[in-house]
């Protein structure tokens, strides 16, 4: 039984369709404070351009979803409705026609197809593949790393069983990014609680560190705290970092946030553990985890796996 999702991201920004603009006034496209995301759909320019990359992308697939009600979205147009991870803006809306005979692209939609069968589901008009099979989808064609953020994101979120998804993809006939599939949803766990931690457990493993344990809970002084990373028996302790784990859109809280923060480093570090910190750039680059881990104490085992850190920060689907 596939996971049918309640609800989808409604678009980040209005959208104002030239059908339905005042005719007395000028018209859209001579309106400098508009955007034009699509023929015949438009937004305001000021919003359009505070929204982060894939923010535009999902306001593009909305944009694209009143062209073309029958479309059925898929790859990352799917993975933005459906709030999994999407990286920087990809250049093409995605979409699954199973009556066609291969893949093509045409201008900025990309439609594919398959000669396996395949689910959807239509959500507030909206029809969308199957959660299991966009997550197996971008586990075959983005870099590992971000494919399996993808894959931890639709377990942790849909409460899929990653034993099912791998059984899943080993029925499909497709053979396109197969190794590459296999290691996504081998390695995929719902325990990881943001991208920049799915992407960090990669580079950290492709370092050749030690395997750390996820989301371990410590009492420290009569509280409770978690680590995103622990090592027990070398006493070091790793945590990914971003602004919006702090609350980005308030201050006051992202404060309190950095206080509490410290007071749990500070209990911890009297307990004698080490703590490595790092941010997303810095797992992206991976230097930054790296050393963080290195300067924490960490050693790696295994010799690192140059190919594989390569691709971590390189995705071609996007700009």
């Amino acid at each position: 039984m596939d996971a049918v999702p309640r609800s989808l991201r409604a678009s980040p920004t209005p959208l104002l369709l030239v059908s339905d603009t005042p005719r007395s006034g000028p018209p859209p496209w001579r309106d400098e404070s508009l955007w034009r995301v699509r023929a015949g759909v438009y937004v305001i320019r000021a919003e359009w351009e505070a929204l982060p990359p894939w923010e535009r992308y999902l306001v593009r697939v909305h944009a694209f979803a009143l062209a073309r009600p029958d479309a059925v979205f898929s790859h990352e147009a799917a993975a933005s409705l459906l709030g999994l991870p999407v990286f920087g803006h990809p250049r093409t809306i995605h979409i699954f026609d199973a009556r066609r005979s291969r893949s093509a692209r045409y201008g900025d939609v990309t439609v594919h197809t398959s000669a396996d069968r395949r689910s959807q589901h239509e959500v507030a008009g909206i029809r969308i593949s199957a959660v299991e099979d966009v997550a197996i989808d971008l586990a075959r064609v983005l870099p590992p790393a971000l494919g399996l953020a993808v894959a931890d994101a639709a377990l942790r979120a849909f409460d899929l069983d990653g034993e099912l998804l791998l059984d899943r993809a080993a029925t499909q006939r497709n053979e396109f990014g197969r190794r590459r599939l296999r290691w996504v949803l081998s390695h995929a766990t719902p325990l990881a609680e943001s991208p920049g931690e799915s992407i960090s457990r990669a580079v950290i493993e492709w370092c050749g560190f030690p395997t750390p344990e996820l989301q371990r809970n410590h009492r420290v002084e009569g509280r409770i705290f978690r680590s995103d990373f622990c090592w027990p028996e070398r006493k070091i302790l790793g945590e990914s970092d971003g602004w919006l784990k702090y609350g980005a859109d308030d201050p006051a809280a992202a404060a309190a946030a950095v206080r509490a923060e410290k007071y749990r480093e500070d209990a911890l570090r009297r307990q004698g553990w080490r703590i490595a910190r790092w941010d997303y750039a810095g797992a992206l680059g991976v230097a930054g985890l790296r050393n963080a881990l290195t300067a924490a104490g960490l050693r790696p085992e295994r010799h690192p796996e140059t190919a594989a850190l390569s691709s971590v920060g390189r995705n071609a689907r996007s700009t």
